[in-house]
C-alpha cells in the first residue's frame, strides 16, 4: 500500500515517522529537568528545544504553533512601528514645539533610553514569570506612551515629547524577550535564519511603516480637527493609529497566547560531547584583560551591535533634515524613500537563510558593515550649500537600509545567540538589546552636536571610521568567533 505524501511532497513510512515523533517527545520530556547551569551539547538537534514550549516547536519542517509565533511577531512589529510611523513627522513636530537639531537628537535618543531601562529586566522576567505576563505589561506601557505622544502638541513642550518617547521605548523594550523565545525553540544550525525572520519583522516596523507616516503627512498637512483634548492632524494621527494597533495586540496576547515558562531540575542531565567540552575549555581560558575568551566574544558582539545600531540611529535622527537641507527633498518624499529601501531590506532579511548557506556569520557581518561604510562615505562628496543631486541621497539610503544594516546586524544577532548556546538567553539577550539601545541613545545625541559644531562631513567620516574599525576587529578574531559559535 502506498504511503501518503508528506507536506514537502516526499513519501515517508508513517510507522517510522510515528516512532521518530515518540523519540523526540521523550527527549523533550527529559529536558523538563535540566540543570540550567549545565550547558547542553548544541550539536544535538533533538535536545535543542525547551521542554515547556514543545507545543510550539519550530522544526525543520515548519512552525507547529503558528498562532503563538504570529503574536510574538506582532509584538516585535508594534515595538518598532511606534518609531517608524512617527518618523516622517517627528522632526516637524520638534520644530513646531520650538526644538532644534539637538532637541531632535534627544527626542530620538529618549526612545532608546527607555529600552535601556527595562530590556535586561524584561529578559529576566521572561525566565522567571513567563512570556505572557512580561509582554502584557510592556504592551500596556506602550499603549500609554502612544496616548501621551498624541498630547505633546497640546502640552506644547518638547520635554513632554521626550517623556512620551521614553515611555514608547519602555513599552517596546522586549527585544530580548522575543529573541529568547526564538532562540529556545530553534536548533543552533538554523538560528541565524529564524533570527532573520523576526529581524525582518522588526526592520519592517521602523523602515517600512514610514509609508504610513508619510501618508498621514500628505492627507492631513493642512488639517487640524479638535475634540476637546483630542486633536487629529499630521502630528497626532500616527500616535492614535498606533494606539489602535497596540490595543489589538493586547487583546491577542490575553486571549490567544499560551504562556511558556521553563521548569528545570537536576535530572537526566545530557552529557557534553568531547567536541563541546574542548570548545568550552578554550572559551574559559583567561585573556590579558582579565576576561575569559567567552566573555570577550560576548562583549565583542555587543560592540558590533553598538556600531551597526548607532550608525543607523544617526540617519534616523538626521535623515529627514539632511534630505530637506542638502537635497531639497520634502519630508513626505524622504519618508517614502526610507520606506521603499526598508522594504527591500526586509527582502534581504528573508533571504538570510540562502545567504547563510554560502557565507558564514563573520563574512555577513563584515560585508554588511563594509556596505554601510561605503553608503555613508558616498555622502562626503556632497556640497554643503544644499545644491546636490537627489540620487546621492537615494543611493546612500539604499546601501544602508536595504543591504548593509539588515544583513550585517542580523548576522550579529545570530552570532551572539550561537555563542551563548543553550544557556538561558533571556537576560543576556536583554543586555544585548540594551547595548543596541545605548548606541541609539548616544549616537543620535552626539551626531546632533557634531553636525551643529563640526558639520555633516565630519559626522560622515566619524561613522565611516567606526564601521571600518569594527570590520577589521571582526575579521582579526574570526577564528575564535567561528569556534565558539559552532
Amino acid at each position: 500500500m502506498q504511503q501518503p505524501l508528506s507536506s514537502d511532497g516526499i513519501i515517508r513510512d508513517s510507522s517510522k515517522q510515528v516512532d521518530e515523533e515518540n523519540r523526540n517527545a521523550t527527549d523533550y520530556r527529559k529536558m523538563e529537568n535540566v540543570d540550567p547551569n549545565y550547558p547542553l551539547d548544541d550539536n544535538d538537534d533533538n535536545m535543542s528545544m525547551a521542554a515547556s514550549i514543545a507545543s510550539s516547536v519550530m522544526t525543520a519542517d515548519g512552525i507547529q504553533d503558528t498562532t503563538g509565533f504570529a503574536i510574538v511577531c506582532l509584538v516585535i512589529l508594534i515595538g518598532d512601528m511606534s518609531r517608524g510611523v512617527m518618523f516622517p513627522s517627528l522632526w516637524l513636530l520638534v520644530e513646531a514645539l520650538g526644538g532644534t537639531g539637538v532637541t531632535q537628537g534627544y527626542t530620538v535618543a529618549a526612545f532608546s533610553f527607555g529600552r535601556i531601562l527595562v530590556s535586561p529586566m524584561f529578559g529576566t522576567w521572561s525566565v522567571t514569570h513567563g512570556y505572557t505576563q512580561t509582554l502584557l505589561i510592556s504592551c500596556s506601557i506602550l499603549l500609554v506612551g502612544t496616548l501621551f505622544y498624541a498630547q505633546a502638541q497640546n502640552v506644547g513642550r518638547p520635554e513632554f515629547l521626550i517623556f512620551a518617547q521614553t515611555l514608547l521605548g519602555i513599552g517596546s523594550g522586549t527585544l530580548g524577550v522575543t529573541r529568547a523565545f526564538v532562540a529556545e525553540v530553534t536548533a543552533t544550525r538554523n538560528r541565524t535564519t529564524y533570527m532573520a525572520w523576526i529581524t525582518a519583522v522588526q526592520y519592517a516596523g521602523f523602515t517600512v511603516t514610514p509609508f504610513v507616516g508619510a501618508f498621514f503627512n500628505r492627507i492631513l498637512q493642512n488639517t487640524d480637527i479638535k475634540f476637546g483634548l483630542i486633536r487629529i492632524n499630521m502630528y497626532t494621527a500616527p500616535a492614535y493609529f498606533m494606539s489602535i494597533i497596540v490595543g489589538l495586540t493586547l487583546y491577542m496576547l490575553s486571549k490567544h497566547f499560551q504562556d511558556r515558562t521553563r521548569s528545570q531540575n537536576p535530572k537526566d542531565i545530557k552529557k557534553k560531547s568531547a567536541k563541546r567540552a574542548a570548545i568550552d575549555d578554550h572559551a574559559n581560558q583567561m585573556t590579558l584583560v582579565g576576561l575569559s575568551i567567552y566573555d570577550c566574544c560576548i562583549v565583542g558582539c555587543m560592540m558590533l551591535n553598538v556600531s551597526t545600531k548607532g550608525s543607523i540611529g544617526c540617519f534616523e535622527t538626521l535623515g529627514i533634515s539632511i534630505a530637506e537641507s542638502q537635497f531639497g527633498i520634502s519630508s513626505t518624499i524622504a519618508g517614502t524613500i526610507v520606506g521603499a529601501c526598508g522594504t527591500v531590506g526586509v527582502i534581504s532579511l528573508l533571504s538570510m537563510g540562502k545567504l547563510s548557506q554560502f557565507f558564514s556569520d563573520i563574512q555577513l557581518i563584515s560585508g554588511g558593515m563594509i556596505v554601510m561604510a561605503i553608503g555613508i562615505l558616498s555622502l562626503t562628496a556632497i556640497e554643503e550649500d544644499g545644491n546636490n543631486p537627489s540620487w546621492r541621497y537615494l543611493l546612500s539610503i539604499f546601501m544602508i537600509y536595504s543591504i548593509g544594516y539588515p544583513i550585517g546586524h542580523t548576522a550579529v544577532i545570530g552570532l551572539f545567540s550561537k555563542i551563548v548556546g543553550r544557556r538561558p538567553q533571556g537576560t543576556l539577550l536583554g543586555w544585548f538589546a540594551s547595548a543596541g539601545s545605548l548606541a541609539r541613545l548616544v549616537f543620535p545625541v552626539v551626531s546632533g552636536y557634531v553636525e551643529h559644531y563640526l558639520g555633516l562631513l565630519a559626522l560622515f567620516y566619524i561613522l565611516t571610521g567606526v564601521l571600518s574599525v569594527s570590520t577589521v576587529v571582526t575579521l582579526y578574531n574570526q577564528k575564535t568567533l567561528s569556534m565558539l559559535s559552532q
